[in-house]
Formats: C-alpha cells, sequence, structure tokens
C-alpha cells in the first residue's frame, strides 16, 4: 500500500514509517500538521493516509477535521485515525461512509492485528477500536433493547469491522451460530432483507448513534 502519514510526533512519526515500511509498504508523504497533510494526501493519491486526531495548527481535532476535508475530496481513500484519547464528534459521519479504522494508539503495539486492520480499511471495511465503540455507544443503548446481551455482545464486534468468522473465533462459536445472531439482530432492528453490506452497515450506525 501506498500511505501517508499525519503525525506531529517525530518519534511516533518515525516509528510508525518504519513498522509500515518494514511490512511491505511505501511511505509516500509524512506530515507534521493538518494544512500539509491535506496538502500531501491531495498531491500524491495514497492508498491509505494515517492520520493523528491532535495536529498542530491548534493541537485539538485538527487531524480529524483534515480528515473530514479528505474524505470529501477523496471518498475512496481509506482513512485511520490514531488517538491517545478518544473524541468521538467526527467518527459517526466517517465510519458511516465505510474505508476507516479509529484505533488508539496504544493498539499499535499489536503490529499484527494494527497491520491487519489497515488492512481492512484500504480494502473497504472498517476497524474500530473496542474502547471507540464503547464511547460512541455511550449510555444510549434504549432502541437496541430488544437485542439480547450475547446478540449486543455481536453487534459490538461487527462495529469493530470483524466478519462473521472473525466474530465467531474471538467469541469461540461457530460461524453458523453468529450467522443466526445477525440475523437475529438484523430483524430486529427492522433492517428488511437486502445488499448484505449495507444491512450490516446500517446495524453498526444504528448501534453506533441510536
Amino acid at each position: 500500500m501506498r500511505i501517508v502519514i499525519g503525525e506531529d510526533s517525530v518519534l511516533f512519526r518515525e516509528g510508525l514509517a518504519r513498522l509500515l515500511a518494514d511490512a511491505g509498504h511505501e511511505i509516500v508523504a509524512r506530515a507534521a500538521d493538518a494544512p500539509t497533510l491535506v496538502e500531501a494526501v491531495t498531491e500524491t493519491r495514497p492508498d491509505l493516509a494515517v492520520i493523528d486526531i491532535r495536529m498542530p495548527p491548534d493541537l485539538t481535532d485538527d487531524g480529524a477535521r483534515a480528515a473530514r476535508l479528505i474524505r470529501n475530496t477523496l471518498p475512496d481513500l481509506g482513512i485511520v485515525l490514531l488517538s491517545q484519547h478518544i473524541e468521538t464528534r467526527n467518527s459517526v459521519e466517517l465510519v458511516s461512509q465505510g474505508r476507516f479504522g479509529y484505533l488508539l494508539k496504544d493498539r499499535v503495539l499489536d503490529v499484527d492485528d494494527f497491520l491487519e486492520a489497515l488492512r481492512r480499511v484500504a480494502a473497504g471495511g472498517s476497524a474500530l477500536d473496542p474502547e471507540v465503540v464503547a464511547r460512541m455507544l455511550g449510555a444510549r443503548r434504549d432502541p437496541l433493547a430488544s437485542l439480547t446481551p450475547r446478540e449486543s455482545e455481536v453487534l459490538g464486534l461487527m462495529a469493530e469491522g470483524r466478519t462473521n468468522l472473525g466474530i465467531a473465533r474471538h467469541l469461540w462459536l461457530t460461524e453458523r451460530t453468529v450467522e443466526a445472531h445477525v440475523a437475529s439482530i438484523l430483524a430486529k432492528l427492522g433492517l428488511t432483507p437486502g445488499e448484505e453490506h449495507n444491512r450490516r452497515v446500517l446495524a453498526v450506525l444504528a448501534y453506533l448513534t441510536g
């Protein structure tokens, strides 16, 4: 993959660049602030942008706002936001469009999972940190009250971007059992039969915004 990194910490940026290069990816640009990031992505047209949420010039949510601007210009670009702290204001809109990940920086230490998350996002999927999902959900579970505890657990893993097989492995269930849970979730949320990916996305959005 061709990747642009937006990160103001030199140590973290260069460490991430080395990790990705060692994994066979090409780092086509590095940016230490949000305006430079937008310019770099526009010029290089990478497959993926890995962006720190807090970047100069304001060191607030400049990276997340830059991600939204980039998404409007390049809707097919994979975007992964990284943060030390959970900030969800800009994330629900981005996750609804796919090709999006939001991971806490600590997740980078689990190299295999991190690289798999990047591949999943670049391929059109999603990758949400479990803690981010929990914060997005907050106390807003009332619209999903009809789900069983197991179905809520399955839906949470769907929101992380896991496939049925991935959910089955995580919960030590058979894939057929997970398929049954997913079918029940979609039915309870009133998602009529249709293209499977779109139904899953709608279910995740209900989970995140309900």
